[in-house]
This record gives structure tokens, C-alpha cells and sequence, in this order.
């Protein structure tokens, strides 16, 4: 396992980098997501396939938050909040996370229900996987997909994931998709 560790340290939350796709706005979790964002995670059908599957209360969704940001100051990457542009509506998180005991980095996602069937997971993590490539230049990303998440297999497959293992994580099978950068970054980081 190799932890990638960005150059240029984000040492406050004006260094975590803004992404913007057609429709929205990848930003930093701020205080002001946060009603949206326990909302979120108080929902059993957004927690059931995360973690031991447990909806969290506030408290929880609190400390989910603060070690989402945290992360950002450790590795330089993360979760962003996803805005919607135009009305500034939370619609759910997407990001890069490699904390301890992780098999490898990992793109992960979650929108809040109202949002849900509406491509925005698609767009936000496409955005996401070029930050890898492109910014944090790795060599590869996984989604970790408990096998009963059909939603989120689909969406792996969409953006390009293989199926490369089953692996028991969080005391549960998980299904890992693998992806790779495009073969013209990849031959570009070799120069």
C-alpha cells in the first residue's frame, strides 16, 4: 500500500481547493453544511452501506465532519461538500480519502436523499478522479462497494472501475473497483 501525501500542505480550509463541474461546486465542508450534512447521515438508506451501517446522530455526523476536514490537513486531499451552482444547495459529499488501515486510496460519494437519481455523484466524482490524476498524479484509485450497493457498482463501473477483489473490511465483504489513470496521463507522468 502506498499513501500518497500531496506536496503543498492545506494548512486552513481557504487551502482546500474549489472544483467546479457543469452543475456544481466542490467545496470544503463548512459549519454552514452542517444541518444538511447530519441530515444526510441521520438517513439510514445513505448510511446502510457505509461504516457498520448505522445512521449517526448529530454528534457522530459532527465528529464524520471534523475528520473529513482533518483529513484534508493530514494528506492534503479529502472529502468536498457538493453544492449545487446557482442556489448554493448541499446535495452531498464526494472525495479522496486514504486514512489509517485503508487498503488504498479511495474515491467515495454520498448524496443526500432528495438529490439522489439526479447524475450528481456521477459528475462530482468524475471531477474528483481527474483532481487524482491530474493533481495528486496517482496511480491508482479504488471505491470500496459493500456487494449489496448495486447503486454504487453501477456508478463505479460508469466511471471506469474494474472489479479487482472481495476483501473484508470494516468486518464486512467489500467489493473493490479499481481504476487507473487515462493512458495519456499516464505516459505524460513517465516523462
Amino acid at each position: 500500500m502506498n499513501t500518497i501525501n500531496v506536496r503543498k500542505p492545506i494548512r486552513t480550509l481557504q487551502d482546500i481547493p474549489e472544483l467546479r463541474t457543469r452543475r456544481l461546486r466542490l467545496t470544503a465542508l463548512r459549519e454552514d453544511h452542517f444541518d444538511a450534512y447530519a441530515r444526510m447521515l441521520a438517513d439510514v438508506s445513505s448510511t446502510r452501506h457505509v461504516g457498520d451501517g448505522s445512521p449517526l446522530d448529530r454528534l457522530n455526523a459532527w465528529r464524520s465532519m471534523a475528520m473529513l476536514l482533518g483529513h484534508w490537513m493530514l494528506r492534503g486531499y479529502g472529502m468536498w461538500a457538493l453544492e449545487r451552482l446557482g442556489d448554493g444547495h448541499f446535495v452531498g459529499r464526494v472525495g479522496l480519502l486514504q486514512p489509517e488501515g485503508w487498503p488504498d486510496l479511495e474515491l467515495g460519494w454520498m448524496i443526500e436523499p432528495a438529490s439522489r437519481s439526479q447524475g450528481y455523484a456521477s459528475e462530482a466524482a468524475g471531477a474528483a478522479l481527474d483532481y487524482a490524476w491530474r493533481v495528486l498524479q496517482a496511480p491508482r484509485v479504488v471505491s470500496l462497494v459493500r456487494p449489496a450497493d448495486a447503486i454504487s457498482e453501477k456508478l463505479a463501473a460508469h466511471l471506469g472501475g474494474e472489479r479487482v477483489d472481495t476483501l473484508d473490511f470494516c468486518g464486512s465483504p467489500t467489493h473493490v473497483f479499481a481504476y487507473h489513470p487515462p493512458a495519456n496521463l499516464a505516459r505524460s507522468a513517465l516523462r
